[in-house]
């Protein structure tokens, strides 16, 4: 039973909360709608402003939704305002948080599956996929997932998924190629082997042959052979991330390294890539183990600090620890060492 006045207190808190979520949402909307190459700057920094004034999961939700729906829509979109977007996931992602770039690759990667299990006839799939080609391309996400969903495209291999896999090929094959090469050859040889079994049940052969000739040519580096190719937009925009990037870490440290099983499975097994997102419900944690953890290695501590740390309290093996860690180091190096022993 809630009574009436704490209801009544509750239904002006949603209401306020309802409100203020209308507001955050016309605001990043203007800001989004704006959104073009020479502003990319004042706009990103308009961003991190709203980030530092609202709290992160609602401004996450807010501009996940809104990039959503500009950027998936059934007709394909224009390949520059698609980076445009991404770039600015990509400067916050870097500047705010790794949760800004993760929850806005989790919504994109299952709305992919999704759809792609629907067999939509518009150019979602296609949209969907450049979002998470240029995520690459901007570092937000490893290869890692660019390799898994293109696996899962060849284990299929129907003419949806063939034009799939030819469409990011053409926006990433070559920095996969950089980024791991073994793993690109093992991809087209399986794509071959498809290729030559499934041959006789397409009707468009054309198009396979089309993209086994683009994997050749990215095999050997063959940039001429890959039709309507060109590099230039990304490096250009590599270039203005790189100076709106304030920290350092810019590169390949804040990069997601997640698997698309990872993505699918986030709300079973929790977020690890997040830090604080995982949870104890995940199947990989198991009680028993957890019981028959040994107890932190204290070492050879006097039995004066022993008595102290009782004195003060600490009497969990892992507080106890730290404790005689802190005061029987020498320096700060010394303690340092030790903590992370």
């Amino acid at each position: 039973y809630v009574p009436p006045q704490v209801r009544k207190a509750q239904e002006t808190l949603d209401d306020k909360k309802r409100e203020e979520l209308g507001r955050l949402k016309k605001m990043v909307n203007g800001l989004i709608n704006r959104l073009s190459e020479p502003n990319l700057s004042s706009i990103s920094g308009q961003m991190e402003e709203l980030y530092m004034a609202n709290s992160r999961k609602d401004m996450n939700e807010t501009l996940t939704d809104i990039l959503m729906n500009a950027c998936v829509t059934a007709v394909a979109m224009p390949a520059r305002l698609m980076m445009e977007h991404v770039l600015l996931v990509s400067i916050l992602h870097h500047n705010v948080g790794i949760e800004v770039g993760a929850h806005f690759l989790e919504a994109v990667v299952k709305k992919f599956d999704e759809l792609l299990k629907s067999d939509a006839e518009g150019k979602e799939c296609e949209n969907l996929l450049a979002l998470v080609a240029h995520l690459y391309n901007f570092h937000v996400v490893h290869s890692l997932l660019i390799f898994d969903i293109l696996k899962k495209l060849v284990s299929t291999f129907t003419e949806k998924e063939i034009e799939l896999i030819l469409f990011l090929l053409k926006n990433v094959g070559f920095s996969l190629r950089k980024d791991d090469a073994l793993a690109l050859k093992e991809l087209i040889t399986e794509a071959q082997r498809k290729a030559n079994t499934a041959e006789k049940k397409f009707q468009d052969q054309a198009r396979v042959r089309f993209m086994l000739e683009t994997m050749l040519a990215l095999r050997n580096n063959d940039m001429r052979k890959i039709p309507g190719y060109d590099p230039e937009p990304v490096e250009k925009l590599r270039k203005l991330q790189r100076s709106l990037v304030h920290s350092s870490g810019s590169g390949k440290e804040t990069q997601l390294r997640v698997s698309l099983e990872s993505l699918l499975s986030a709300d079973q097994v929790g977020r690890w890539w997040i830090i604080g997102s995982s949870w104890s419900g995940a199947p990989m944690i198991d009680d028993k183990t957890s019981k028959t953890q040994q107890k932190p290695h204290v070492g050879k501590v006097s039995s004066k600090i022993l008595e102290l740390a009782r004195k003060l309290r600490i009497n969990t093996d892992i507080r106890r620890s730290i404790f005689c860690v802190l005061m029987t180091s020498e320096d700060f190096l010394d303690a340092f060492e030790k903590l992370l022993k």
